[in-house]
């Protein structure tokens, strides 16, 4: 073959072995940011978990009192609970 043959062979692997650690770099550039985007989304998710286990709460003992609330207007309105005695004035 002609030197100037093997020359342009030898420049063309060369090319496509860069090509391919080009490549191969920019795989590992896209994993390394895809599992730190997973990270701080995994993050976020907790914290929100947490927001809203604490918003339930927080609804529960609001929905507790309105129930304590509508119980004692009920007894005002209409006397008690049909089986709860009252105390007789003397």
């Amino acid at each position: 073959m002609d030197a100037k043959v093997l020359s342009v062979k030898r420049e063309i692997v060369s090319v496509e072995g860069k090509q391919k650690m080009s490549g191969l770099k920019e795989t590992v550039e896209k994993i390394k940011n895809l599992e730190t985007e997973k990270k701080n989304l995994l993050a976020e998710i907790e914290e929100l978990k947490k927001m809203a286990d604490a918003k339930a709460t927080a609804l529960e003992s609001e929905v507790s009192a309105l129930r304590d609330e509508l119980k004692s207007l009920k007894i005002l309105m209409n006397g008690p609970e049909p089986g709860v005695e009252r105390k007789q004035k003397k």
